[in-house]
């Protein structure tokens, strides 16, 4: 049997995805090493910079996602989101107090939360049923391929860097190089994707068309929900293989690792999504999620960690375009851009709460102890999608 070519549309935000991760990801990584060596806040302010610049996206996307189903029109809203997201890359490299990153990671998130919604949803439109998950899982897989150079990018920029300069000059100049690939991925966009014209159709208030939402879309929130609540920053990973002596000019190599696996993963899980289901799926990466977090909490050498960043890496791939694609099986087409921002908007929201409970239990307690909680969350939500009916009686649409 020939297999389907994936359509253009998906191709296109592939490459997208790829040339603006390596902009995000060339910064991402050394923000924690940035803001703590350089600027000199602790582990909570992190956790607070990260909670807002996340919630603030998370809020936008429910709006953004409402507003593209409501005018019929999907791309104007993405190529804000990604213009505002490239501007915010050199503002970084200029910051000389906390507060200026705080503003220049709002100002990325709040691009991020006016694009994912439409993007996810002008690409759930272009595929069928039967390969949503394989089409979710090459995006997610060429975001995440950027989110591989990002890192050995700035790596190779840092080494180069600190031969002539201290370093938090080189810290600031890696900042300022990530506007070049985030300008070429607003190009491509503004290019090469394209949308159809769409039937007009009934018109719902915001508060309807939430009301409208399926209860099975609503169970698989909650479960996500849950799991959320124990998901904090990534950072957190980042300040723990510092913390057990990781050298800091190798973090960008092992934030890599976590992406080359997850590039790797993210097609092939989408697609066993599309075989055995999207439930069976997102559980299987809840499980390795909770592995990775008790050993990140047990966790005494640094020679462990580059296992550890790669089954991360695996967990992402379980459940990150997968997600997406059964939001699509579970909504209509006609609300899936409000799901989709209604989805983020949960997840995102519960990353300023999990974030913070984070960076007190880190600062208060130990450094073991927000992934002890992550944990026990991750398992316990895999429990309860596995007793929940999150999919439909007569199987996935």
């Amino acid at each position: 049997m020939k297999k389907k070519k994936l359509p253009r549309n998906v191709v296109v935000f592939g490459f997208v995805s790829f040339f603006t991760d390596i902009s995000s990801e060339m910064i991402y990584p050394l923000i924690p090493l940035f803001l703590t060596s350089v600027l000199g806040v602790g582990a909570s302010f992190l956790g607070l910079i990260e909670g807002i610049a996340e919630a603030t996206a998370s809020v936008l996307k429910t709006f953004s996602g409402y507003i593209s189903d409501r005018v019929k029109r999907r791309k104007p809203l993405v190529l804000l989101g990604y213009g505002l997201s490239t501007l915010s890359k050199p503002t970084v490299g200029l910051a000389t107090r906390w507060v200026h990153v705080l503003i220049a990671r709002f100002l990325d998130r709040t691009g991020k939360g006016i694009r994912t919604s439409p993007r996810d949803a002008l690409i759930a439109e272009t595929v069928d049923k039967t390969s949503r998950g394989k089409a979710f899982g090459f995006h997610r897989a060429m975001d995440t391929l950027g989110a591989v150079v990002g890192p050995l990018l700035a790596y190779g920029l840092l080494n180069i860097f600190k031969g002539y300069f201290p370093e938090a000059k080189s810290l600031r100049l890696v900042f300022l190089s990530a506007f070049i690939p985030g300008f070429i991925a607003f190009v491509i966009l503004l290019l090469f994707v394209t949308e159809k014209a769409k039937e007009k159709r009934e018109r719902r208030a915001f508060l309807g068309t939430l009301g409208s939402m399926p209860r099975h879309f609503l169970a698989f929130l909650f479960v996500m929900g849950l799991f959320a609540l124990g998901n904090s920053s990534d950072t957190f990973l980042i300040l723990r293989s510092r913390n057990i002596g990781f050298n800091y000019t190798q973090i960008p190599l092992l934030y890599m690792t976590f992406n080359i696996i997850y590039a790797l993963s993210a097609m092939p899980l989408g697609s066993l999504s599309d075989k055995i289901g999207r439930k069976a799926t997102i559980g299987a990466g809840f499980a390795v999620y909770g592995l990775v977090y008790l050993l990140f909490a047990l966790l005494r050498s640094p020679s462990f960690l580059w296992l550890l960043w790669g089954l991360y890496g695996i967990y992402y791939g379980f459940t990150e375009g997968v997600g997406r694609a059964f939001v699509a099986d579970l909504v209509d087409e006609s609300l899936r851009g409000t799901a989709y921002g209604i989805y983020h908007m949960v997840i995102g929201l519960l990353l300023f709460p999990a974030s913070f409970i984070a960076g007190i239990l880190w600062d208060r307690i130990s450094p073991s102890a927000p992934f002890y909680f992550g944990a026990f969350m991750a398992f316990l939500s895999a429990v309860l999608l596995l007793l929940l009916a999150v999919e439909k009686p007569t199987g996935q649409t």
